[in-house]
């Protein structure tokens, strides 16, 4: 791969998903609802990942072994997570995060609205690189790692499922208003869907590195796990989601968030 294929990946990439943001805003501007952002992100970087994967660059003949696998992968989380937050967003009238952000922009929150989604573009273009790079390691055949990475990805899309069908049954009990869930694997996290997101993105790195050097460009594929961890960590997912759950569970979810990890699963504190 050269730079210059790199640049124009990372060009065509960048447009991509600028476009998909202003339809986000589009869509939220029309239906009032703002968690529509999150599944046209989630449809959106799905195609772009997988268009990405399947690419067949100047020099190859057809496509590899590893493009069809990432191209699957990166296409089963699309449609499991964005059918998910679709789903979810029947039931609900607004996402609390961007409602309050709507709320504290007053009058001017559709404009504010609009540049915020495209700062969501650009911080999501080190994750369809990440598939990218993964998808075009030039590296005959499939190594170890690569079912390694396979595993990953797969555990990853069964154990965000498994989450966010516990949280979806608990919710849909009529005592739950006030109520913290903190059983099945809600025990072990108080955001266990978040953890098993950022751990599908680490596959694509193993499917890009190449240890003997064949690959130097899968190096950068490191990107996308780690944006994905400082997004949900310290940005758009813990800390807007616990100030509202704050706010609407108070003590019960306090101490919930001294006996519970915040992210990577880990046995529970005994009270006091």
């Amino acid at each position: 791969m050269t730079i210059w294929i790199f640049i124009q990946a990372a060009l065509a990439i960048a447009i991509c998903l600028s476009m998909i943001m202003a339809l986000a805003w589009a869509v939220r501007r029309q239906t009032n609802n703002s968690g529509w952002v999150d599944a046209v992100w989630t449809f959106g970087l799905g195609i772009v990942g997988l268009a990405s994967a399947l690419i067949v660059l100047p020099g190859a003949e057809d496509w590899t072994s590893r493009q069809i696998i990432v191209a699957i992968l990166i296409a089963l989380w699309s449609l499991r997570l964005g059918a998910h937050i679709a789903q979810r967003n029947l039931v609900i009238e607004d996402d609390p995060r961007y409602a309050a952000l709507a709320r504290d922009w007053g009058a001017k929150a559709s404009q504010r609205m609009f540049w915020l989604l495209q700062k969501q573009a650009l911080v999501t273009i080190p994750l369809a690189l990440s598939v990218f790079l993964a998808a075009q390691n030039p590296v005959s055949g499939l190594r170890l790692q690569d079912a390694f990475a396979i595993l990953i990805a797969v555990i990853a899309i069964i154990g965000e499922g498994i989450a966010d069908q516990q949280l979806r049954k608990f919710k849909s009990r009529s005592d739950t208003a006030s109520g913290v869930y903190d059983q099945g694997l809600w025990r072990w996290s108080r955001h266990p869907n978040y953890f098993f997101e950022w751990l599908g993105w680490l596959a694509y790195p193993i499917f890009a590195i190449d240890l003997s050097g064949a690959f130097g460009w899968g190096w950068l594929a490191l990107a996308g796990p780690l944006c994905m961890f400082w997004l949900l960590r310290h940005v758009s997912g813990i800390p807007p989601l616990e100030k509202h759950l704050i706010q609407s569970r108070g003590d019960a979810y306090r101490a919930y968030q001294n006996r519970t990890s915040a992210f990577f699963p880990l046995p529970s504190k005994s009270p006091g």
